[in-house]
């Protein structure tokens, strides 16, 4: 997988997460995905931002134009922060778990939302989450 024209943003405010939206939007267009493949991958890099910002402290988005082996394109994010990771992983990846804050998705929403997702966690160490949307 190739990727190019990466775009870094900090997650310290709300306001951060507005340009991680942006920049998903930016580069799925570039990448030509549907608009409709385009709304979900800006909700999933929505509600992930925010879950950075609200559970892990702020952290950092990066937004990526990917391409895998066979040429098709796609967007990848990665979430990464320093916060108090996830406890229970399998309680937060369970449909219909809700914190009662955020956009209501959860990890589970944004999971739907994309081709990829991949979690990392530590507690105490804090979380990694990468998510990718595909061309069709």
């Amino acid at each position: 997988m190739t990727t190019s024209d990466d775009v870094e943003i900090p997650i310290a405010t709300g306001d951060d997460v507005v340009r991680v939206r942006q920049a998903t939007r930016t580069a799925a267009g570039a990448a030509r995905l549907s608009l409709v493949d385009q709304t979900k991958v800006v909700t999933a890099a929505s509600e992930l931002a925010r879950n950075t910002l609200v559970y892990g402290g702020g952290g950092e988005a990066l937004v990526s134009q990917v391409t895998d082996e066979r040429g098709r394109a796609g967007v990848r994010i990665v979430f990464r922060d320093e916060g108090p990771g996830i406890a229970d992983v399998d309680l937060a990846l369970t449909d219909g778990w809700t914190s009662g804050q955020g956009l209501g998705l959860g990890l589970t929403g944004a999971r739907r939302l994309v081709d990829a997702f991949d979690l990392e966690t530590a507690v105490g160490q804090g979380t990694t989450i990468t998510v990718t949307k595909w061309r069709r």
